[in-house]
């Protein structure tokens, strides 16, 4: 049809538009039905034979003048435009003075353009909508004041006011306040998101409460919402496979139609005597119903829809061949840090002795680890900043590399680590304490710190990098949309690995890789079980995500390579969104094939 042409024409749209055609084209078919109608009344009251061709004519004009230009912009290529088989059919239908049967068929035509433009600007609509998030100018502080300027000018290193109800112009990070963010035109998160100094806010998000400032990180142009803009463009610009074959069917199949018709129309009379006129409107008929229009409509039409539904949802597919590649998945490989868990380690249990309060351990593990870089060292300050606990820095302190700390205040001292550390300065730990960190090492926590002040044990404190909420409920959901196999590839101990991989069910895990041995691997799954896709954050996973079936990058916002590296990008850390797009890509395949089987059938009754 003709969007098809014009797609071809325009392979480096920004935006999904479908420009001044689509606002004119609705006005011209209602046009040509008015010239139908009149011309037919005009005929039954006995008006002048001119002034009803001059009706027909109009009819024909407005009826056609798109599929014209059509035709005209692909002969440009040395293409054959469907669209030409209904225009040839109509002008035959004219030489034969049919001419209200020509119109007719012009007008049906277009109707069905009308009826797909409006269909694909539906599909459309949501992503379109994230051109109006955003505002022309933005709030900076400059010195002392707030001045407005135009978002263009907006560049990294700016500082940006947002007040409550304004929506995000820039990609930036908190530098002062907080508040809440819906992000989901961004990443399909429905709940609000609070966000604190340090945190990162993204473009087309709204802060619905808090005043803040925020560092701008990159131009308008570079932002978040830019660059999924951009990906929608790409995404109509790479043709799926199926959509692929049926455009150079319809090369083919247009061209043997009109010849066809032609050594129809010249061979019947001379071979069976009929009548040329006769001969001449079956050609045209034939010609019509030949016509593969539904057929080369209905690929695009099911997967622009498939994509856009997930984009909605913060799915982004680059384009229709990944949502197709998807349908065939039978593996999924998952990276660990930063997808299957979040990434950054947090406290996970405090077990307090018997008459110590889980803060007393919380505040005096935090406070000896206070000058302490480590990431675990980190993590419990943060939980003990979170619980609202003030910490003032220890008198002295000691970190003992591979074993833990120690530190001094009051007059007290304060060990955190190992049983190897309390060992070393000639404490006894008791079984009961040392069974209980082995089993905690046993279910993977990544860091088990004894805690001992002055004479006595205040507890264990646990640090590891939390795996995802309800893991073992979406491994389970992407098993039920048609995975046949769940696998972990990740740099990490193999103790930790398997423990998450037997908590959520996964089937295979490979530990302690390099990117390389994860690149291996990958191309190890797609000839042991079939086609594989590999799910990571888009930085260390790259080589993996571009070797495997499809990549798919999640918690892809703000991301670069992700969003440059893999086929499908996940815009939230919802490893659930995988299942729906799996789910997704399979009922689009349904949908187009039933489609393709619907337009192949009437095509073949009406020939016969």
């Amino acid at each position: 049809m003709t969007i098809f042409t014009q797609a071809r024409a325009q392979p480096g749209t920004t935006l999904p538009t479908l420009g001044w055609k689509a606002r004119f084209e609705p006005l011209f078919v209602v046009l040509t039905l008015i010239g139908i109608v009149a011309g037919l009344l005009l005929e039954r009251l006995g008006a002048s034979a001119t002034t009803v061709l001059l009706l027909h004519i109009a009819s024909y004009a407005f009826g056609g003048s798109f599929a014209l230009r059509s035709i005209v912009v692909a002969l440009r290529v040395r293409e054959v435009d469907v669209d030409l088989l209904m225009v040839l059919a109509a002008a035959g239908a004219a030489y034969l003075g049919h001419w209200t049967e020509g119109a007719v068929l012009l007008f049906l035509f277009s109707l069905s353009n009308v009826l797909q433009h409006y269909a694909m600007r539906r599909t459309e609509q949501a992503i379109s909508a994230l051109l109006e998030m955003r505002p022309d100018t933005v709030a900076l502080r400059r010195d002392t004041q707030v001045v407005h300027v135009a978002l263009d000018t907006v560049r990294a290193g700016d500082v940006l006011v947002l007040r409550p109800g304004e929506r995000v112009a820039v990609d930036a990070r908190i530098v002062a306040g907080s508040g809440s963010f819906d992000e989901s035109s961004i990443t399909g998160e429905s709940m609000p998101v609070h966000k604190a100094v340090g945190e990162p806010i993204f473009a087309g998000t709204l802060n619905q409460n808090g005043a803040l400032d925020a560092l701008v990180l990159r131009p308008a142009a570079e932002s978040t919402l830019a660059r999924i803009i951009a990906l929608v463009g790409e995404a109509r610009a790479r043709k799926a496979g199926t959509q692929s074959r049926l455009d150079r069917f319809e090369q083919r199949y247009a061209i043997a139609i009109m010849l066809g018709v032609t050594l129809f129309i010249a061979l019947v009379p001379l071979v069976s005597g009929t009548p040329f006129g006769d001969v001449f409107y079956t050609g045209m008929v034939l010609l019509t119903v030949a016509s593969p229009c539904a057929l080369v409509m209905s690929v695009p039409a099911a997967l622009l829809s498939a994509i856009a539904n997930a984009a909605r949802h913060g799915v982004l597919f680059k384009g229709g061949a990944p949502l197709e590649e998807l349908a065939r998945i039978k593996v999924v490989a998952f990276d660990k840090t930063g997808t299957v868990t979040y990434g950054r380690p947090s406290v996970a249990d405090l077990l307090p002795q018997p008459g110590v309060e889980a803060e007393t351990l919380l505040a005096a593990a935090a406070r000896a680890e206070l000058p302490s870089e480590h990431p675990l060292a980190l993590a419990v300050r943060q939980a003990a900043e979170q619980a609202g606990l003030g910490l003032a820095e220890p008198e002295h302190f000691e970190a003992i590399i591979g074993m833990g700390v120690r530190a001094c205040w009051d007059g007290t001292t304060t060990l955190v680590g190992s049983p190897r550390l309390m060992r070393q300065h000639g404490i006894v730990v008791p079984e009961r304490l040392l069974a209980e960190t082995q089993r905690l090492m046993d279910e993977g926590r990544g860091g088990v710190l004894l805690v001992h002040q002055g004479e006595r044990f205040l507890g264990i404190l646990t640090v590891m990098d939390r795996e995802r909420p309800l893991l073992a409920e979406k491994i389970a959901a992407l098993r039920a949309a048609g995975i046949a196999r769940v696998v972990m590839l990740t740099g990490d101990n193999r103790q930790v690995a398997e423990a998450i991989a037997g908590r959520a069910g996964i089937d295979e895990v490979h530990a302690e890789l390099l990117p390389a041995d994860k690149l291996r691997l990958v191309g190890e799954l797609q000839t042991r079980y079939g086609p594989t896709a590999m799910v990571g954050d888009g930085v260390n996973d790259a080589p993996a995500l571009a070797a495997a079936s499809l990549g798919i990058a999640m918690g892809a916002a703000g991301t670069d390579v992700a969003l440059e590296t893999a086929d499908v990008v996940l815009m939230s850390d919802d490893l659930g969104a995988i299942a729906y797009a799996v789910q997704l890509s399979k009922r689009a395949r349904r949908v187009v094939w039933q489609n393709i089987g619907f337009a192949l059938s009437i095509v073949a009754l009406l020939l016969a």
